[in-house]
């Protein structure tokens, strides 16, 4: 029995396709997933995004512990509402997952957490809550959902669906979030665009995600929220990195604090390990579609495409490849695609952000 989040009914009624996405019913479009995309680029697209676990962690030690727990420094969020991106590693250096972190005050964080990972992600937590001996309280709350409200025109369509929360959003900065009653509103997404996640009360999501309709919102599946974070040059769990990688090889470096002393998990491996690879963007220059796991040839060696799609907005095929160090952007590489090889250009990624086009 796959999981439903609270929009469940809702996507059938507007006649979603529905698909298994790690154990869930989810909508991976209602139409064209093409125009799905354009819609985000220049107007306002919702999501739901009620799959991802939101896990509320409270206690007297929930900064010391989340120090020690993820690679970013939980001390950069000193301001209520304020946002961090992390990955937490295991001993050896690999993502067990990524995840954004929500500072409320000092006796509670909120964690966002991948809907695929959840439930390790939980267990990993606790058994480092207990080993620590931390006292901290875990509570997924399982009784949000979150639609993310994405776009150039975002900001109009949340405040006509919610009167009054503009004196939020007016002074709502990027990567943060701020509260309103049980809802919680983060200038936050998934897509390279202006946009917001709001989490809501479970009961209280259909409602919601009516009045963003009417406001002009246009529901997008999961099709175009993957070939938009593409295009953005957003990683994703599973295909860019892993428990067997290290953020240093995953365009992640940026997300692991070794300036300051702090001790975390997976520190020692990092500054241990030989680093030989890197992350890269791909644009083919010959006729195909660039898929994940298909091999790239450099004159350093072989590397490989961890996520490809065909760029609605470039109306190109581009991927993120993990490819040997020394290979610059502007070299050309050859993808081995059903027993051809083509020519692809390394690039700087992103390749599309705020609509415009980057590369």
């Amino acid at each position: 029995m796959l999981k439903q989040t609270p929009l469940n009914a809702l996507h059938r009624e507007l006649g979603a396709k529905m698909v298994d996405f790690g154990g869930w019913d989810m909508p991976v479009n209602y139409g064209s997933q093409i125009e799905e995309h354009h819609v985000v680029r220049r107007d306002c697209g919702l999501f739901d995004v009620s799959h991802m676990l939101p896990l509320d962690i409270r206690g007297a030690n929930v900064r010391p512990f989340l120090r020690r727990l993820v690679a970013n420094n939980v001390d950069k969020q000193q301001v209520s509402g304020k946002a961090l991106y992390s990955c937490m590693l295991n001993e050896a250096g690999g993502v067990i997952d990524d995840l954004i972190i929500y500072f409320m005050d000092e006796s509670w964080f909120r964690l966002v957490v991948n809907a695929g990972t959840a439930e390790k992600d939980l267990a990993w937590i606790e058994q480092c809550n207990t080993d620590w001996d931390m006292g901290l309280t875990l509570i997924p709350r399982r009784d949000l959902a979150t639609i993310a409200i994405q776009g150039p025109d975002a900001t109009r369509v949340l405040n006509e669906a919610l009167p009054g929360v503009d004196s939020l959003t007016a002074s709502l900065k990027p990567f943060s979030a701020a509260a309103m009653g049980e809802m919680l509103i983060a200038r936050t997404g998934y897509t390279g665009e202006n946009g917001f996640e709001a989490m809501v009360l479970a009961k209280s999501a259909p409602f919601f995600w009516k009045a963003l309709m009417e406001a002009g919102g246009k529901p997008i599946g999961l099709g175009a929220r993957d070939t938009l974070r593409l295009e953005a040059g957003m990683n994703l769990y599973g295909q860019d990195m892993n428990e067997t990688t290290s953020p240093l090889e995953s365009g992640l470096a940026w997300t692991v604090d070794l300036k300051t002393e702090r001790d975390f998990v997976g520190r020692k491996a990092l500054e241990s390990s030989e680093v030989t690879q890197q992350l890269v963007g791909l644009l083919l220059l010959d006729k195909g579609v660039l898929r994940s796991h298909q091999k790239v040839s450099t004159k350093n060696g072989e590397g490989e495409i961890t996520s490809g799609t065909f760029s609605p907005t470039l109306q190109q095929s581009i991927a993120l490849a993990r490819i040997p160090l020394g290979i610059a952007p502007g070299a050309e590489v050859e993808v081995e695609i059903r027993d051809k090889k083509l020519r692809a250009r390394v690039v700087k990624y992103p390749f599309v952000r705020n609509g415009k086009v980057l590369i």
